[in-house]
């Protein structure tokens, strides 16, 4: 049953694409747009930055989209594949080197904190950048994907040109450093 439906939906899909139809693209940025922000921002860490590479990133899927085939990718691994060599030609150009996303206002949540609670909140915030700092950039790339853009791992397998397994056995190692490293700032204050 499953496999019938993504035939009919790879299908229609197929045809909506030949014929560029802008509301397809339209439906499609809505569902994606969030992720490949969050994705986005996770890797430069500037808020303004990411606005304006996602914007550039659904500028080049729209110019593209006539071309693109959902025979051989999930619109998701295409879109992400687009941002993904949008930020390394960000930081190309730029020759720096990426900075850990910073937290911004309009992640706070909407309920007010005590000013402990905030304070306990951003030294956590604080320790984890840390955490972040010290795994390897490859690293950081598949958090950033697994958490930033909420991919599976086969997405991001097919992104990366990684396996499945691979990239499965790389985050389980990533996530017990981050808890480990986490824990250990904890325990040095």
């Amino acid at each position: 049953m499953f496999f019938l439906n993504m035939s009919a939906e790879n299908e229609k899909l197929k045809k909506a694409v030949s014929s560029d139809d802008a509301e397809l693209f339209g439906r499609l940025y809505e569902q994606h747009l969030p992720g490949v922000f969050r994705y986005v921002s996770y890797r430069v860490g500037d808020r303004t930055a990411a606005e304006d590479l996602t914007s550039d990133i659904f500028n080049k899927a729209l110019t593209d989209f006539a071309r693109y085939n959902p025979e051989k990718a999930a619109f998701s691994t295409w879109i992400f594949t687009i941002a993904r060599n949008t930020v390394i030609d960000y930081y190309r150009k730029r020759g720096k080197e990426r900075k850990i996303r910073k937290e911004t206002e309009a992640e706070i949540p909407a309920v007010a904190e005590s000013p402990e609670d905030e304070i306990a909140r951003n030294d956590e915030i604080n320790r984890l950048r840390k955490c972040l700092e010290k795994l390897k950039e490859s690293e950081r790339e598949l958090v950033s994907l697994k958490f930033g853009g909420g991919m599976t791992n086969r997405e991001i397998a097919k992104i990366t040109g990684l396996s499945e397994s691979n990239v499965g056995t790389i985050l389980c190692r990533v996530v017990r450093k981050l808890r480990d490293g986490f824990t250990g700032e904890q325990h040095d204050r």
